[in-house]
């Protein structure tokens, strides 16, 4: 681009090379749920139950992922299928029903994550603290402006 900047130029490279993230996470997701026999967003779903530290009801699933709780209620049908969770009724109110996580099966995705993830803390050597904490927090803002983005799409105001 003529007489742009050396920002304008970076923007610009970032760009294209967050584009290419992108889709490079996409098409990995996508291969790592083929190989688990799950759908790439049942994949995440279980991503995001063992970030949630206990059981969940469906509500909380679907606020998760942002799909409906009808949807929600059929992604926890097939992970439950697939043996990774299970439903359970809760103790302090028994008219909520818990999903749970199976430990066998979550130790299983957990081995295999290591497996493919075993250099990956090696591409952030070269990196000191200060650039680190970049890194976490602008990841931290595309989480929040990627949240933003899928609320908008859903309400139609895109």
């Amino acid at each position: 681009m003529a007489g742009s900047t050396g920002r304008e130029r970076l923007l610009e490279e970032l760009a294209g090379v967050s584009r290419r993230y992108m889709a490079s996470y996409a098409l990995f997701n996508q291969a790592v749920a083929d190989h688990l026999g799950l759908h790439p967003t049942d994949l995440q779903c279980l991503n995001l139950l063992t970030l949630e530290g206990g059981p969940v009801t469906t509500g909380r699933i679907a606020e998760l992922t942002g799909l409906t709780t009808g949807s929600a209620t059929r992604l926890v049908d097939r992970l439950e299928k697939a043996g990774y969770v299970v439903r359970e009724r809760d103790a302090a109110d028994r008219r909520k029903v818990l999903v749970v996580t199976v430990p066998e099966r979550i130790a299983e995705f957990g081995r295999m994550w290591e497996r493919l993830g075993g250099g990956w803390y090696d591409l952030f050597e070269e990196l000191d603290d200060t650039q680190l904490a970049v890194i976490v927090a602008h990841m931290r803002r595309t989480v929040e402006f990627s949240g933003t983005q899928v609320a908008r799409l859903r309400a139609g105001d895109a």
